[in-house]
């Protein structure tokens, strides 16, 4: 069994120079569909919700930006809300839109046979390019409820073709340094066909609109069994992977943790993204967490999902290319696979607390948020009010 590399200053760089996007909605009250779950602390303003984003940057040193998802995070003045963030360390990220949580949308958005529902709700994605530019977001995520239960319900090629024109729409609005990122579900709410069902969906429809348009890939929007990591590698190649939901699943998709039910999957996952190349900030990929704490305490749970991404990189960093590139010329598979597991098996939490370290962090997040005080603060000082939630 060949030795595991030994952690190289290369390695060490990669990991203190990697991003992830926490959402503004992770540190809202959220549950299941029979029940919603408050908890102290929970932020009541958007302001609070970077306020937690915040923290979770400064203990992890990760976490520079935050997501938006409008109208969830609606303000008056966006441009001062990015100031806001800066102010407290962090940027304004990806602004998700929502065309799925009106009565109009019953039939679906941009794809609804009523032209006024259409109009109604690409307005709504080009308004979302305006607070783009008021907060010097970059990433357009749109994601579509859309969808038919009964077959005949509507025509389904008329509906990829109300999507297309829309999208078309959105496109043509774009600033020259922005994009749209399509994201995918399987299925849900609708039930026998969606609209944008699989990333073969969505990447036909970017490669139509062009340069500016990329995949989104939600973890938990799959099949059981699908090969996610071969999802990754087919669109890194194609050049039009352009961010990641991250989460994790056991039956639907169920916005756990990432990492949670399949630690393994998610290295390989990042297995691919380090093969390529493109961990770097440069290179465009955004990394977000898309998740729901149901149940656990909001800050801690999103700290914890973005150390279960650094420990997936990490192991993937340490994969011996060179063995690895040796055994499968070979077509030795049992030392290619031994190769990868080798990596996988190697406990990388010692090397990731010297990161932390050198970079003036305490190594342990999830202690030094506990010793912290912060949780205390928060729930002491937003004791009042109405906290924030799903459709809030």
């Amino acid at each position: 069994m060949p030795p595991v590399p030994e952690p190289t200053s290369a390695v060490k760089q990669a990991l203190s120079r990697q991003a992830i996007e926490t959402p503004s909605w992770a540190f809202g009250n959220s549950g299941t569909r029979f029940k919603v779950f408050a908890q102290a602390g929970v932020p009541r303003t958007v302001e609070e919700k970077v306020d937690d984003a915040a923290a979770v940057h400064r203990f992890t040193g990760v976490a520079p930006s935050v997501a938006l998802h409008i109208p969830w995070d609606r303000v008056d003045d966006y441009g001062a809300l990015a100031r806001y963030a800066a102010d407290r360390g962090v940027r304004l990220g990806a602004i998700n839109t929502n065309v799925f949580q009106d009565d109009d949308y019953k039939l679906g958005s941009v794809t609804n046979p009523d032209p006024r529902v259409r109009r109604k709700a690409t307005d709504h994605l080009l308004h979302a390019v305006d607070v783009m530019d008021a907060t010097g977001s970059r990433d357009l995520k749109l994601w579509f409820s859309d969808g038919i239960n009964y077959p005949g319900q509507d025509d389904l090629r008329d509906r990829q073709d109300r999507l297309a024109a829309a999208l078309r729409e959105t496109y043509d609005r774009l600033g020259g340094d922005q994009r749209i990122l399509l994201e995918y579900k399987l299925f849900e709410p609708a039930f026998y066909a969606t609209d944008v069902p699989d990333w073969g969906t969505s990447y036909a429809h970017c490669a139509e609109l062009g340069p500016k348009a990329a995949v989104c890939i939600d973890t938990g929007h799959h099949a059981p069994g699908t090969n996610i990591e071969f999802i990754v590698a087919f669109l890194l190649r194609q050049g039009r992977l352009g961010a990641f939901d991250f989460n994790s699943r056991f039956y639907a998709d169920d916005d756990l943790m990432v990492g949670a039910a399949d630690p393994f999957q998610l290295f390989r996952i990042m297995n691919e993204i380090v093969r390529a190349d493109a961990l770097d900030p440069a290179r465009g990929i955004n990394f977000m967490l898309d998740q729901c704490h149901n149940i656990e305490a909001k800050v801690p749970a999103v700290i914890r999902s973005v150390m279960n991404v650094q420990e997936a990189t990490a192991k993937a960093l340490l994969v011996d290319r060179d063995a690895l590139a040796a055994a499968q010329t070979a077509g030795d598979v049992l030392e290619a696979n031994a190769v990868l597991m080798d990596a996988y098996n190697t406990d990388v939490r010692p090397l990731l607390a010297q990161v932390r370290a050198d970079a003036g962090l305490d190594p342990d997040p999830v202690a030094a948020y506990k010793r912290s005080g912060y949780q205390q603060e928060i729930e002491a000082a937003r004791a009042d009010g109405r906290q924030a939630g799903w459709g809030a």
